[in-house]
C-alpha cells in the first residue's frame, strides 16, 4: 500500500470519525434513549424460572439383520438428536403432560388460554432443548413464571418421552423377532427343496457322492486317479529315454572300450562291476611278470594269461548279456509306456464323461449347501436376539431430574442492559450516518467551490464575538482580517467599493458577518460605512446601540441629508446608517432613482460602504441591492440550507446582473470540522499585541486615498 491510499483511508476514518463528533448529541440522545428503554422493559418483564432435566438417549440398535456381522446395528445416524428435539415437542409427547398436570385448567384460569391447541402452542414456547457438546446428553429446559411447575413439567417431559422410548424398543424387538422366525422358517423349507432336488440327481445319473452333505467335490477322487496316471506316464518315459541313451552309447564301444570306460558309463551290473577289477589285477600281474625277466612261456606266466583269457571270455559274455539287457528294457519300457497311454485316455475319456453327467448334480449341490449356511446363520442370528432382547435395556436414561429454581432466569438484566449499550451505540451511529447521508447542506469547502464555481473569501468560526463590542486583540477578528485581505485582492477596481452581504435564508450570520467585516476594514484605516439596508427586520441598530428612528427610509422618503442619518460610532473611521422605520406605502422604496443617487453619495464619501439586506430568496430587496452596488458576497451557513438553495442564491444575484466576488463560510464548528482546523489554529499566536498598532503597510496604501475624500462634517459622525 503507498502512502496515498494510506492517506485517503486515514481521510476516510477522520470523514466518519467527524460525522460522529458532529451528531454527538444525536448518538447520545438515541443511546439513552434505548438503554432507558431496555431497563424500563426489563424491568417490568416477568420473572421467569427455568428448571431442566439431563438424560442420556441412545440410538435405537433394535432393528434385526440376519447377515450383519455387526450385531443388528444401524450406524450412528448424525440426524438422531435432531430427531428427537422435534419428536420431544411433538402432541404424542405433550399430549400426556398436559392431561397428568392439568395444565389446560390452570392456564385457562390465570391466562385465559382455552383449547388443547392454544395450551400446547404456549406449552411449545415454554421448551428448550438442546444438546451436550460431544455426549449423548441432552438437556430438557422448561421456562415458566411459576417455579414449581416449570420442575413438574420437565419431569413429567421426560418421563413420558423415555416410557414412548421403551414401547417403542418393545415393540420393535418382538416385530423383528417376528420377523425373523418367519425368515428362518421359509429358509428351512428351502434347505429341504434344495436337498431333495440334488438326491434324485445324484441317483439319476448313478452319481457316486460319498460326503452329499460337504462342500468336497466327489470328483476330486477320479482327478487324483488321473493324475497319477499322468505322472506314470511322464515317469516311464523319462526312464525309456535315459535307458535308450545308454544303450546306444555302450552300443558305439568295443567290448575292450567298455572294459576300460565301464566306470563312466554308470552301468549297474554286478558281474561285470565284480569281475572288472579282478581281470585287471591279472592284466597287471601278468605284465609285472614279463618285466621281471620271466618268458612268455614260464610256467607262471602262462598260467596267468590264461586266467586273463578266461576272465576276459567271461566279461565279453557279460557285456553281451548287458546289450540284450539293456534293448529287453527299452522294449518292455516303450510297451509300459504305450498301457499307460492307453489307460491315460480312457481315464480322461471317463472323467469327461462323468463330469457331463454330474454338471446338473454339483448345481444342485451347491445351492444346497449354500442355502443350508444362510439356514444356520439365521437360526445362530435367532438364537442370540432371542438371548439379548430378554435383557433389560434403557434407551432413555435420566440422569438428573429437574428441581424448582431458587432466582429467576428471565429476564437477564445484565445481558439486556449490555444488548441495550450495544443497539443504542449502533443504532445512534446508524442514524448519524443516515441522517448524514440525508443532509445535502455545504459540509466542506470543496462542496462549496463545486456548487457555486466562486472563491471562498473566509471561514468564521461558531460562536464568533461581535468585534465592535470587544478589545483590539480579540482572536476572532483573525478570519475577518483574512476576510478583508481577500477582498482587497479579489476587488479588481478600487472604486468598487460598494458591497452588500446576502444569504439565502435567516439566521445564517449575514448581519453579524457584515459588523466585523465593517469594523475590521475600519481598523485597517478605511472610512467605513454600514448601511442597514434590511428595512423589514433591522439589526445593525442594536449592534451598534444606536437610535432606528431615522435612516435609510427616512433618507429616501423624506427631504433630509446624509448627515442627519449618518451616525460616527465607537469606532474610530466606523460609520453607521440605521434603517429608519419603513413606512407602510413605502415598500419598494430601494428599487428608486434616489436610492441610487443615495448609493453614489455614500461612494463618493467613504472608503467602502457595506449594505445589510435580507434574506435574498425571501424578498426582493436583497435582489434590488444586489443589482445596484457594485460587489456582492454571500454568506452561507455551515450545515444550515440545502445545496439546492445555495445554487438558487447564486442564480437570483445573476439573474438581477449582480456582481459576485465571494462567498463566505460562516459558522463553522472547529472543534468538529477539523478540516477546517489551519483556517485558525494561528489566530491566537499571530493575534496583534496590544503595544502594537494594526495597520500595516498594504492597509495604509488601502486606506490613503480616504484622506482626498471630503470628510463628513456632522458632529454626529
Amino acid at each position: 500500500m503507498n502512502s496515498s491510499d494510506s492517506n485517503e483511508i486515514q481521510l476516510h476514518f477522520l470523514d466518519y470519525w467527524r460525522v460522529i463528533r458532529i451528531r454527538l448529541p444525536l448518538i447520545v440522545l438515541v443511546f439513552l434513549l434505548v438503554v432507558i428503554t431496555t431497563g424500563v422493559v426489563t424491568y417490568f418483564l416477568p420473572k421467569q424460572y427455568e428448571s431442566s432435566v439431563t438424560m442420556q438417549v441412545n440410538q435405537n440398535d433394535t432393528y434385526l439383520q440376519v447377515f450383519d456381522d455387526r450385531g443388528g446395528g444401524r450406524g450412528f445416524d448424525p440426524r438422531f438428536i435432531t430427531t428427537q428435539f422435534e419428536i420431544i415437542q411433538r402432541k404424542e409427547i405433550l399430549y400426556p403432560v398436559i392431561e397428568a398436570l392439568g395444565l389446560e385448567q390452570t392456564w385457562k384460569k390465570l391466562y385465559g388460554i382455552a383449547g388443547k391447541e392454544q395450551t400446547i402452542f404456549r406449552l411449545r414456547k415454554m421448551i428448550d432443548v438442546r444438546e451436550i457438546r460431544n455426549t449423548e446428553l441432552i438437556q430438557i429446559s422448561v421456562l415458566d413464571q411459576d417455579r414449581n411447575e416449570a420442575s413438574e413439567i420437565a419431569n413429567r417431559i421426560a418421563e413420558e418421552y423415555q416410557r414412548r422410548r421403551i414401547g417403542e424398543q418393545q415393540g420393535t424387538v418382538n416385530r423383528s423377532l417376528i420377523q425373523l422366525k418367519d425368515e428362518v422358517a421359509k429358509q428351512s423349507r428351502r434347505v429341504d427343496e434344495l436337498r431333495a432336488e440334488a438326491q434324485r440327481i445324484r441317483i439319476e445319473n448313478e452319481i457316486q457322492d460319498l460326503n452329499p452333505d460337504s462342500v468336497v467335490d466327489p470328483m476330486q477322487a477320479a482327478n487324483e486317479v488321473l493324475l497319477s496316471v499322468e505322472q506314470q506316464v511322464s515317469t516311464e518315459r523319462l526312464r525309456v529315454s535315459t535307458l535308450r541313451a545308454k544303450y546306444e552309447q555302450i552300443s558305439k564301444l568295443s567290448d575292450d572300450q567298455i572294459m576300460r570306460s565301464i566306470s563312466t558309463l554308470d552301468v549297474q551290473d554286478p558281474t561285470i562291476t565284480q569281475m572288472l577289477p579282478q581281470f585287471q589285477e591279472v592284466a597287471s600281474e601278468e605284465a609285472r611278470l614279463l618285466n621281471s625277466g620271466l618268458g612268455v612261456n614260464h610256467p607262471t606266466v602262462k598260467s596267468m594269461r590264461a586266467k586273463k583269457e578266461v576272465m576276459a571270455t567271461q566279461l565279453v559274455t557279460q557285456i553281451a548279456s548287458l546289450r540284450a539287457s539293456m534293448e529287453a528294457n527299452i522294449r518292455i519300457g516303450e510297451d509300459s509306456i504305450t498301457q499307460l497311454e492307453q489307460r491315460l485316455r480312457e481315464s480322461q475319456a471317463k472323467q469327461q464323461t462323468s463330469k457331463t453327467r454330474a454338471s446338473g448334480y454339483y448345481e444342485a449341490k451347491n445351492n444346497y449347501i449354500q442355502a443350508k449356511k444362510i439356514l444356520e446363520a439365521a437360526e445362530m442370528r435367532l438364537s442370540t436376539e432371542t438371548m439379548q432382547r430378554t435383557m433389560p435395556q434403557d434407551p432413555t436414561v435420566i440422569w438428573e431430574r429437574a428441581e424448582p429454581a431458587e432466582y429467576p432466569s428471565r429476564p437477564r438484566v445484565l445481558l439486556n442492559m449490555i444488548l441495550g449499550v450495544v443497539v443504542g451505540i449502533g443504532f445512534g451511529v446508524g442514524l448519524a450516518f443516515f441522517i448524514e447521508y440525508l443532509d445535502t447542506s455545504v459540509k466542506t469547502l470543496q462542496d462549496l467551490e463545486s456548487i457555486l464555481k466562486i472563491p471562498v473569501l473566509a471561514v468564521i468560526p461558531k460562536e464568533i464575538s461581535l468585534l465592535i463590542n470587544g478589545n483590539d486583540d480579540n482572536p476572532d477578528a483573525e478570519a475577518y482580517r483574512i476576510m478583508r485581505t481577500n477582498i482587497e485582492f479579489n476587488r479588481k477596481n478600487p472604486a468598487s467599493n460598494s458591497i452588500t452581504i446576502v444569504s439565502g435564508g435567516p439566521g445564517e450570520g449575514k448581519s453579524t458577518t457584515l459588523n466585523n467585516l465593517a469594523y475590521t476594514f475600519a481598523k485597517g484605516g478605511y472610512t467605513t460605512l454600514v448601511v442597514d439596508a434590511d428595512l423589514r427586520r433591522p439589526s445593525q441598530h442594536r449592534i451598534f446601540g444606536i437610535d432606528n428612528k431615522n435612516g435609510l427610509s427616512d433618507l429616501l422618503t423624506k427631504q433630509l441629508s446624509l448627515e442627519q442619518v449618518v451616525h460616527k460610532t465607537k469606532v474610530e473611521n466606523l460609520f453607521f446608517m440605521p434603517s429608519g422605520l419603513l413606512p407602510r406605502d413605502a415598500v419598494g422604496i430601494l428599487n428608486s432613482q434616489r436610492m441610487m443617487e443615495v448609493i453614489q453619495e455614500t461612494k463618493s464619501r467613504f472608503d467602502i460602504v457595506f449594505f445589510d439586506s435580507p434574506p435574498i430568496l425571501g424578498v426582493s430587496d436583497a435582489s434590488v441591492l444586489s443589482s445596484e452596488l457594485d460587489l456582492t458576497i454571500i454568506v452561507v451557513q455551515h450545515r444550515r440550507f440545502p445545496k439546492e438553495m445555495i445554487q438558487r442564491v447564486k442564480q437570483a444575484i445573476e439573474n438581477v446582473g449582480g456582481n459576485i466576488l465571494g462567498v463566505v463560510l460562516n459558522n463553522v464548528d472547529i472543534r468538529h470540522d477539523q478540516s477546517y482546523g489551519y483556517y485558525t489554529s494561528y489566530y491566537n499566536y499571530y493575534s496583534p499585541s496590544k503595544n502594537v498598532p494594526e495597520k500595516s503597510g498594504q492597509n495604509a496604501q488601502a486606506a490613503s486615498p480616504a484622506t482626498t475624500k471630503p470628510t463628513p462634517q456632522s458632529g454626529e459622525y
